[in-house]
C-alpha cells in the first residue's frame, strides 16, 4: 500500500545540474512529502517571504543501525547479557549524532549562504537550528510554505514537501516546520480555546461504556456479565503476595484533562480492595500535570478511574502505583512530553521540543504551567502502561520512527512499555480507515494501524472477553462486545526478528484473502521484508465494573487490558527483584521465544472487524487479534524466575 511519505527520489535534471555547478552542494532529493491536506485544514495563502521561520534540522543519531541488536542482547533469554540493562549516560553516549553529521549539515548551510552565527547546535548535539526567513527556508529546502487554517480557528504554516541535497540526507532525520500537521487543535471549553492533547475526550482509544449498573455481581460464576478483580485473578492465576516492597515500581500514564476522582477510588476500594480506602497513587506531575476533578463525567474520569482502580487493586501489599500526570490544563501533553521527562537527551534531539507538534513550556497562557519543561527529571518505573494511542497515519513516519526508537532506548534501560492496541479492529480511532491517497475517512477501505502499538519496541495489548454463558475456566474469545481488539500490520515498521516465526506461522495457517492493497503484508520502508504485526498479547477488555462519578458502570476497551497486563508483569518483577534479579525490561524477545511456550492461554475464536471487513481471524498460536494469547501468571513467573 502507498504511504504518504514517498520514497526518496531524485528531483529534476535541471536542479541537479545547478547543484553540481556549486562544489558545496549535491543534487537535491525529495526527503518528505504529504499527498493530502489533513481533514479540517484548508490551505489559504502563500506565506510572506519575509516572515521568520526557525528551521530545525533533526540530526541522525549514531549507531541506530545497531539499536535492535543491542536491545536484543539484554532482552533475549539465550543472551549472556540478558537483564544487563544500560544506564542513561551509556545511552546518551552511544546514540549521540556523530561529529560527521554535525559538520556535514553545518557546512552545507554555510555553503548555501547561511552565516555561521545563525547556526546553533543544541546542547545535546541533536539539533541544528537556523534563524531563517521564509524566502531562505524555501531556497534551502526547495519548498513552498503556505498558511493553513483549521476549522477551529488555528493557523499553521507548512509545506507539501521538501528536499535536501543528496549528501545531507543520511545525516538528517527530518526538518521542522515542514510537512507535519499533528499540531494541537483548539477545542471550546469554558469560552476559551485550548490545544487538544492526547487524552482529550473523543480522542484516541479511551474506554467505552454501556452505562451505569445498579447491581454488582462479584462471584466467579458471573464473570461473563461483569468483570471484577476476582474474575481477573482467576482468569490469569494472579494469586501472589508481593515481597519486594517499594524497590519495585509500576507506572500509569494519564494525560490532562483526564483525571481520577479520589471518591471513585474509595468507592471501588470499599467494594473490592480491602485496605485501599483513602489511598491515592503516588503523583508525579509532569509539566504542570494536575488532578483536576473539575469536570466529573465519564469522558474526563473514565480512563483514569479504570486504570488506577484495577492497577491499585491487583498490585497490593506495599506496592505503590505511580501516576504520571502529563501536561497542564491549557496545553495538555503528548507522548513526547512524557518521554522528555524520562530521558534528558530526548528533549533536544528526538522531537520532544518541536513546537509544531508538541506542547511548549513554560506556558504563558492564563492558568498554564510556567515552569521549565521537564527534561530527564523523572525516574521511569519498571513497568509503564499507557491506554492512549494515535492512528499511525496521524503522524509522519519520521516522527513516529524517532519516537519508536526512544522506546527501544528505554527498553535498553530496563523499562517495560505497554500500550493498548486500539478498540476498532483493523480500523483506526473513530472507525476511520485509509484511502489510497493516504487520507483517512469513515468510508475508507484500507486497514488503519495504530501507534505506538505498531512500534516494534513496545508490547501491544489486545482485548479478549468471557463470552455470555461461558466461565472463567474456559478459554476466552476475542473481544466482540462493544469494542474489537485492535490489530494488524504496520505501514511504517518492518517486522522485528523476534516475531518472524510466529507471524509467518500465522500467515501459513491462515492465508489472508484480502487484496494486498488493503493491508500491509510486505512493509513500506523496507519493501522486501514483512511488516511489524501486533498485538503481542491480550487480556480481558469487556464488562469491567468501575466506579466513576459516584456510580458503577460497565466499560470496555484495550485500555482496560493494558493495565491488567502491567499488573501481572509488576508482580513478576517483584519476585525477580526479591531474588536479586533485574526487572524484565523489554519483554517481546522473551515471550516470542521457545522458552515461553506455555506461558500464555491461547485464544482461537473471534475476529477484529473494521473497514467493511471481518478483519483477521484468531487461530492457534499468535494472531493479529489477540497476539500470543492471555498471560498466565504462574507459568510466566516460573519461566522468568529461571532466567
Amino acid at each position: 500500500m502507498r504511504s504518504f511519505l514517498l520514497p526518496v527520489l531524485s528531483f529534476t535534471l535541471g536542479l541537479a545540474a545547478c547543484a553540481i555547478a556549486d562544489p558545496t552542494l549535491s543534487p537535491w532529493q525529495l526527503h518528505e512529502q504529504r499527498s493530502h491536506v489533513p481533514a479540517g485544514w484548508t490551505r489559504t495563502r502563500k506565506l510572506d517571504s519575509s516572515v521568520s521561520v526557525p528551521l530545525r534540522f533533526a540530526l541522525s543519531q549514531s549507531n541506530m543501525e545497531n539499536l535492535e541488536a543491542l536491545l536484543y542482547e539484554v532482552s533475549l533469554p539465550a543472551s549472556s547479557n540478558y537483564g544487563k540493562h544500560w544506564s542513561p549516560s551509556q545511552i546518551a553516549a552511544k546514540f549521540a549524532p556523530s561529529a560527521e553529521s554535525i559538520e556535514t549539515v553545518r557546512s552545507w548551510l554555510i555553503g548555501s549562504g547561511v552565516e555561521p552565527h545563525r547556526i546553533k547546535l543544541s546542547p545535546t548535539k541533536g539539533w541544528l537550528e537556523v534563524a531563517s526567513t521564509v524566502e531562505e527556508a524555501e531556497s534551502l529546502l526547495l519548498a513552498d510554505y503556505h498558511v493553513y487554517d483549521h476549522e477551529s480557528g488555528t493557523k499553521h504554516i507548512a509545506c507539501d514537501s521538501y528536499h535536501l541535497p543528496e549528501h545531507v540526507i543520511p545525516h538528517v532525520d527530518f526538518v521542522t516546520p515542514t510537512i507535519h500537521f499533528d499540531a494541537k487543535i483548539p477545542r471550546k471549553r469554558e469560552n476559551q480555546y485550548t490545544r487538544v492533547p492526547i487524552g482529550q475526550p473523543g480522542q484516541g482509544s479511551t474506554p467505552k461504556t454501556s452505562g451505569q449498573i445498579g447491581t454488582i455481581f462479584d462471584q466467579l460464576e458471573d464473570c461473563d456479565q461483569q468483570i471484577t478483580p476476582i474474575c481477573l485473578r482467576a482468569l490469569y492465576g494472579l494469586w501472589y503476595q508481593p515481597v519486594a516492597g517499594k524497590t519495585n515500581s509500576y507506572g500509569i500514564v494519564e494525560y490532562t484533562p483526564q483525571s481520577y476522582l479520589q471518591s471513585d477510588l474509595d468507592l471501588f476500594a470499599k467494594n473490592f480492595s480491602t485496605g485501599l480506602e483513602g489511598v491515592s497513587p503516588t503523583l508525579v506531575s509532569i509539566d504542570g500535570g494536575v488532578i483536576e476533578g473539575s469536570d466529573p463525567s465519564f469522558d474526563y474520569n473514565g480512563e483514569s478511574d479504570l486504570d488506577l482502580e484495577y492497577a491499585m487493586t491487583l498490585v497490593t501489599k506495599g506496592q505503590d502505583i505511580t501516576l504520571y500526570q502529563v501536561g497542564d490544563s491549557v496545553e495538555g501533553g503528548s507522548f513526547n512530553t512524557f518521554l522528555d521527562a524520562l530521558d534528558g537527551t530526548y528533549c533536544k534531539y528526538d522531537g520532544g521540543d518541536d513546537p509544531t507538534q508538541d506542547p511548549v513550556y513554560p506556558d504563558t497562557a492564563s492558568g498554564g504551567y510556567t515552569g521549565n519543561e521537564e527534561c530527564g527529571t523523572v525516574k521511569p518505573a519498571n513497568v509503564i502502561s499507557t491506554s492512549y494511542g494515535y492512528n499511525e497515519a496521524d503522524l509522519s513516519p519520521a516522527y513516529a520512527i524517532r519516537q519508536c526508537n526512544e522506546y527501544a532506548k528505554l527498553g535498553l534501560m530496563g523499562v517495560t512499555f505497554l500500550f493498548s492496541s486500539g478498540d476498532t479492529g483493523v480500523a483506526g480511532n473513530g472507525d476511520y480507515c485509509l484511502n489510497s491517497d493516504g487520507s483517512q475517512s469513515a468510508d475508507g477501505k484500507i486497514f488503519n494501524p495504530g501507534f505506538p502499538a505498531s512500534c516494534p519496541y513496545v508490547t501491544a495489548v489486545g482485548a479478549t472477553q468471557v463470552s455470555p454463558g461461558q466461565s472463567v475456566w474456559e478459554p476466552e474469545n476475542a473481544c466482540e462486545q462493544v469494542i474489537y481488539s485492535g490489530g494488524g500490520f504496520s505501514n511504517y515498521f518492518s517486522m522485528p526478528l523476534y516475531q518472524k516465526a510466529a507471524v509467518e506461522g500465522y500467515l501459513a495457517a491462515e492465508p489472508i484473502s484480502y487484496p494486498k492493497d488493503i493491508y500491509n503484508s510486505t512493509g513500506v520502508r523496507r519493501p522486501f521484508l514483512q511488516s511489524r504485526a501486533y498485538p503481542d498479547l491480550a487480556a480481558n477488555g469487556a464488562n469491567y465494573v468501575i466506579a466513576v462519578d459516584g456510580n458503577f458502570s460497565l466499560v470496555y476497551g484495550t485500555s482496560a487490558a493494558s493495565p491488567v497486563v502491567g499488573s501481572i508483569l509488576t508482580m513478576v518483577n517483584d519476585a525477580r527483584i526479591s531474588r536479586g534479579q533485574p526487572p524484565l525490561g523489554f519483554i517481546n524477545p522473551a515471550i516470542y521465544s521457545a522458552d515461553f511456550i506455555g506461558g500464555f492461554k491461547d485464544v482461537t475464536n473471534g475476529t477484529n472487524p473494521g473497514c467493511g471487513t471481518l478483519g483477521f481471524n484468531t487461530t492457534k498460536g499468535w494472531d493479529p487479534v489477540t497476539g500470543l494469547g492471555n498471560p498466565y501468571f504462574p507459568s510466566l513467573l516460573s519461566k522468568w524466575l529461571s532466567l
